[in-house]
């Protein structure tokens, strides 16, 4: 067994251990039948976040139910959340107390007329007030995090992007992109709500599709339910599409290397039967009215370390004649950085996805944040360095945590113009 998964549900037990402090503040005045019934929920709850962990060790969390699954994890980590916001104000108090004991033993030796008797303990009670508002305030998250496992998720926006080039040839001025990006098909408990997003992409009348990565979670049979709805997916120029970093199994416990080789190779080849044109390091020319765009699609490729590395734009670009305007489609948008703009400068457009926004954050007028930015300079829309831009998909699908707290689900539709 990993010593990590070890540490991690130690240091799950001792939260749990901790925060009941509170809770038997919160119920002290209740009867004792409520505070049973209290005591045996709680740790029940307990056991089974501690005991799903450790079941995931000795039973492939692969092989299980789907919705058991993904509920089981979600809920361990809304109510582990719920805690460490429970445990803060816990902690808060703690200190306090402590400020308070030593203020008090101070007192004791040094100001004979505030002295505590000898006789008499140091006493200092916790502040209930606190431990209080810290369960008060824990709610609103918590309540928050259930409602969105049940509707956001699926409450797909349509993001309009008008983008004016300056080379665009004149064929091109007014050319419909849609993009759309991190599907994660292993994620979705039915194919209802991913034909309702197709249903919404042919409603956009696009002249282009592109997908930047993430069809899957780990498997190439984790598409084959949706095969009908890719396969409605049509544009007048084509579908284009890449590989994310989930697309080669790199997260699951193959039996051996020919297992993981010749998923991929299935996966691969799933792109072909829906009619999409998988670019794996390599190019395409977009011809409209005798005039050409230039596409590029690299496989996964992270400017940080703890992702794959598997791109090449020194292959994909091999021969490439640049157009007066060129595309480039690259599932992780620290890429852009590492390496577009300063050698690639040729590239107009750069279209990302892999960050999902976090799932996780506020998007309204005047302020966008999300825990995601302190990892990824560009997380989501639309970005600008001199005369190259970056676009990041907020994704389609969703991964882990099966809801999405104020970055919705995202099709994205680029309409190209002439400056």
């Amino acid at each position: 067994m990993s010593i990590r998964i070890l540490i991690f549900a130690a240091i799950l037990f001792l939260l749990d251990l901790y925060v009941f402090q509170g809770v038997k503040i919160l119920i002290q005045h209740r009867s004792v039948s409520f505070q049973r019934i209290a005591f045996w929920v709680y740790w029940l709850i307990s056991a089974f976040s501690i005991g799903t962990i450790f079941m995931g060790q000795w039973i492939d969390w692969h092989t299980w139910n789907k919705a058991y699954r993904t509920y089981s994890f979600a809920l361990i980590f809304v109510f582990s959340f719920t805690k460490v916001i429970i445990g803060v104000f816990m902690l808060l108090d703690d200190i306090i107390r402590l400020f308070r004991l030593i203020w008090v033993f101070i007192s004791t030796k040094f100001f004979a007329s505030n002295a505590v008797p000898v006789n008499e303990p140091f006493r200092i009670t916790r502040l209930n007030f606190i431990i209080k508002a810290g369960f008060g305030i824990a709610a609103i998250p918590f309540f928050t995090l259930i409602k969105v496992m049940i509707s956001d998720k699926y409450n797909y926006k349509v993001r309009p992007v008008n983008l004016a080039l300056k080379n665009l040839p004149s064929a091109f001025d007014g050319l419909k992109i849609v993009q759309i990006s991190d599907l994660h098909t292993g994620s979705f408990m039915g194919t209802e709500h991913l034909e309702e997003a197709a249903r919404l992409i042919m409603e956009q009348k696009p002249d282009l599709i592109f997908f930047t990565g993430d069809l899957v979670n780990d498997l190439h049979t984790e598409a084959l339910p949706f095969k009908e709805i890719f396969q409605s997916l049509k544009a007048p120029h084509g579908v284009y599409s890449i590989l994310g970093n989930h697309d080669y199994g790199d997260y699951y416990r193959f039996p051996d290397e020919h297992s993981k080789h010749q998923n991929l190779e299935q996966l691969k080849a799933f792109h072909g039967e829906v009619g999409w044109k998988l670019l794996l390091n390599e190019h395409a020319y977009i011809e409209k009215g005798g005039q050409k765009i230039g596409l590029i699609g690299v496989e996964n490729f992270s400017g940080k370390r703890n992702f794959s590395r598997y791109g090449s734009m020194e292959v994909a670009t091999k021969n490439f004649e640049a157009q007066p305007v060129n595309i480039l489609l690259s599932h992780d948008p620290s890429h852009w950085d590492y390496e577009i703009r300063d050698k690639y400068k040729y590239v107009d457009l750069t279209l990302s996805g892999h960050t999902h926004g976090f799932q996780f954050g506020i998007e309204i007028p005047g302020l966008k944040w999300s825990p995601v930015q302190y990892m990824y300079k560009q997380w989501a829309d639309l970005y600008k360095e001199e005369n190259q831009y970056l676009y990041v998909n907020r994704g389609l699908g969703f991964l882990g945590y099966p809801g999405r707290v104020g970055i919705l689900p995202e099709i994205t539709v680029f309409t190209l113009a002439k400056t």
